[in-house]
């Protein structure tokens, strides 16, 4: 009946809904025809963390369930605040590049920024996260090599993320991800979706792979540690073979 750019107008009209609601300026159209067909029609076009929750709690309000939103906005920030006390507790901070598409290359949204943070990561392009059009959130790959990050996530929203091919870019061989093999997806309605699902479900493995990522590097400091090592010594040092 609708994907996110595209809507069968008829069907929903069949329906007779007393609200539809959209999102972001990619479903203006959408809007503009329903209301011109005289329905009722809520755009949300939340970015961030606090916003996703001003969308709950106004949601509540619109359809007469504001206690209920106010709770379940309750429930999910304490989520929120359980994860980043946990995080305080890692060894350091991990660099993060978070991917949305791959061609170009486009890096992660406001909320997608914020939930590395929280999980205990620094998104190499937090910079960029303020905007909310993907066309100014594009980055170079050398650029990315340039920043090295520990961790890559990919979620090519909708398109099956595929590691090879990131790993296979020219100068990617650099990157200490890579190296690692630390090159993680997440699927798309988990964390591109900004909503409660993002801040449950999302979080949660960004969070299981930042823990699982410094549990493979301390790993492999510990394995270096005790490696054994090339011992020499002058030949008058050595007691002579009887």
């Amino acid at each position: 009946m609708s994907a996110f750019t595209s809507a069968d107008i008829p069907k929903i009209l069949d329906l007779k809904p007393d609200l539809v609601l959209t999102f972001s300026d990619l479903q203006a159209e959408i809007a503009a025809e329903l209301i011109r067909e005289g329905i009722d029609v809520h755009a949300f076009n939340q970015r961030t963390i606090s916003e996703i929750f001003d969308m709950i709690r106004t949601l509540g309000a619109l359809v007469g369930a504001l206690d209920r939103a106010s709770k379940l906005a309750d429930s999910l920030a304490a989520g929120l605040a359980d994860i980043r006390q946990r995080a305080v507790q890692l060894s350091h901070k991990p660099k993060v590049y978070f991917e949305e598409w791959d061609n170009p290359m486009i890096s992660g949204i406001a909320w997608v920024s914020e939930l590395i943070e929280i999980a205990g990561g620094r998104d190499i392009f937090a910079e960029l996260s303020r905007f909310k059009s993907a066309k100014d959130r594009i980055v170079m790959a050398d650029e990315v090599v340039r920043r090295a990050p520990d961790i890559i996530i990919g979620s090519w929203c909708g398109k099956k993320f595929r590691s090879e091919r990131v790993a296979a870019r020219p100068g990617f061989e650099r990157v200490p991800a890579v190296c690692r093999g630390a090159i993680h997806e997440i699927k798309s309605p988990l964390i591109l979706q900004p909503g409660p699902a993002a801040l449950t479900d999302g979080l949660a493995a960004i969070h299981r792979i930042i823990e699982q990522s410094l549990s493979d590097r301390e790993l492999l400091l510990s394995l270096d540690s005790v490696a054994p090592r090339e011992i020499t010594a002058p030949l008058g040092d050595l007691d002579p073979i009887t």
